[in-house]
């Protein structure tokens, strides 16, 4: 390393320009074929483009290499994995020049390591990682912050944007703007690179300046008005807003203008919100209730369940169940379901779209994926029950969407009447709860649960409660590598579940009965 940076190293290596990875690819394999350490080589870019010297020299044409001159020492081959290649062509696009040695070492390394890519505490994986997150987060910001201005008229109409990435990624972002965008004419402009798209051809140019990019178009007042309708104030959390839309973007977001006023406005206009009437069901709600339950019979009070004594009897009267106005918009009660001597009880949030029609908890998305964890996790989910903390499916109709609404404190509390009488009967020793709703159900308040995750609290009547996230939150990241890092972790919770399920079951067979907590009151 030393030697590269004195410039003092055998080989020098330039690359024609700063995306070129096949080439570099190219000849990264063929020095480390022919046993060229990295400490050995500097890698540059532009100059004359000579290629390696002294014995392995290289002729760069368009970023691709050409031999030369063949390797002095003796061939052989060289296997690295998909991932690392994949992975790799992405870190290629950073913008730190030391990019081309960190892949070479890791390259050279992973001749005698090959599963060097699961060392995380391995400075180069980590250095690796942390640039691939950063292309990948840069790639996702030109995507939400490119805005297009119109220029011309008619034949000669053309839309243009400007944007300043961090990193080389016009040319790994661009084919996302052609499928998104493959009927306009458009150019993107970059201090490094530009796309333009004619369709069927997509070109790239030098870098531009930021006055060759167009003023506002006519189309700006439009989208003010969008983004100032669309615009959430009760979701308002400003931090999280910066973080993902610095400012620096902000001058080229026509929305931006309008960002310190609707933040200045957020509490009085959540507040407003809130004491609005609840939205109406979607049109397509009451075919779907007449599809699937043609004669709906008028459900008897809730108050039924008092007598209940299995879960079987509990799940009947919660059909009626009118504790909260949640009832009049969902299709129908979901109610648990399990055994009523479980090993372990589980409680989610609120049933999802699909579980409303369906009748059954965690049938969904998010339901696979816990299905596919507890699995690998070697607990059975038929002897397990499986319940949520509110009934009935919150929503906001979009289009021909139900969207899941969060239920309030005040709908939580009206159904843990229903939770406490299923606890009742199933009398588990083990309670995982799942998510922050279920948390506040289950201990009377908000708990954080990032901060406690994978700890058991017990309650004053002596019922363990183990805290996790709701699988939902593993659907809801974007990010491929966040959303398995994050599913590794869930599967570490239901590992640790099962753990205590088995510690229980041997306690329990050494002659501890289960703790009767009784019935609760009205």
């Amino acid at each position: 390393m030393q030697n590269a940076l004195f410039g003092l190293a055998p080989y020098t290596v330039r690359l024609a320009y700063q995306t070129g990875f096949a080439g570099w690819r190219d000849v990264a394999r063929r020095l480390a074929i022919a046993g060229v350490r990295p400490e050995e080589v500097a890698w540059e870019i532009g100059g004359d483009a000579g290629g390696i010297s002294p014995s392995l020299r290289e002729e760069c044409k368009g970023g691709r290499h050409q031999t030369v001159a063949q390797p002095t020492r003796p061939a052989a081959t060289l296997t690295v994995s998909r991932d690392f290649v994949e992975r790799a062509e992405t870190v290629f696009c950073h913008s730190n020049p030391e990019r081309f040695a960190l892949l070479y070492r890791m390259l050279w390394r992973m001749r005698l390591k090959p599963a060097l890519l699961k060392i995380a505490s391995d400075p180069d994986v980590r250095r690796f990682e942390a640039m691939e997150k950063a292309v990948r987060r840069d790639i996702h910001k030109m995507r939400a912050f490119v805005r297009f201005r119109k220029i011309g008229e008619g034949g000669d109409e053309r839309y243009v944007a400007w944007f300043e990435p961090e990193h080389f990624i016009v040319e790994r972002n661009a084919p996302f703007f052609v499928r998104r965008f493959t009927g306009m004419r458009w150019s993107i402009l970059t201090p490094f690179l530009c796309a333009h798209w004619e369709s069927p051809d997509l070109s790239f140019t030098p870098g531009a300046n930021i006055r060759d990019a167009p003023a506002e178009d006519a189309a700006e007042e439009l989208w003010q008005i969008y983004y100032e309708n669309i615009f959430n104030p009760a979701r308002l959390k400003t931090q999280a807003m910066k973080k993902e839309m610095p400012k620096k973007y902000w001058r080229n977001l026509p929305e931006a203008s309008l960002i310190p006023r609707l933040v200045a406005g957020a509490d009085a206009a959540a507040r407003e919100m809130i004491e609005k009437m609840p939205t109406a069901p979607a049109p397509h709600h009451a075919k779907v209730q007449a599809k699937h339950w043609p004669a709906p019979r008028e459900p008897a009070p809730s108050d039924n369940a008092a007598g209940a004594r299995s879960t079987q009897a509990l799940r009947e009267a919660a059909e009626g169940c009118r504790r909260c106005p949640l009832w009049r918009d969902a299709t129908q009660t979901v109610f648990g379901e399990g055994p009523d001597d479980p090993a372990v009880v589980f409680v989610g949030e609120q049933p999802g779209d699909q579980e409303d029609i369906a009748g059954k908890p965690f049938v969904g998305p998010a339901g696979k994926v816990f299905d596919a964890v507890l699995e690998e996790a070697a607990i059975d989910r038929r002897k397990t029950y499986i319940t949520n903390a509110v009934k009935h499916f919150k929503f906001e109709p979009r289009g021909k969407r139900r969207i899941h609404s969060k239920p309030n404190a005040g709908e939580v509390q009206a159904c843990r009447w229903w939770l406490d009488h299923e606890l009742a009967l199933t009398k588990p020793e083990l309670v995982v709860a799942l998510g922050a709703t279920a948390a506040q159900s289950l201990l009377g308040r908000a708990v954080p649960i990032t901060k406690l995750r994978g700890q058991v609290i017990e309650r004053e009547d002596g019922l363990r409660i183990f805290l996790t996230i709701h699988p939902s939150f593993i659907l809801r990241l974007r990010e491929a590598t966040e959303k398995e890092a994050e599913r590794e972790r869930f599967l570490d919770d239901m590992r640790a579940v099962n753990r205590l399920m088995r510690r229980e079951k041997i306690q329990n067979r050494g002659g501890k009965s289960r703790a009767d907590r009784g019935i609760p009151s009205n």
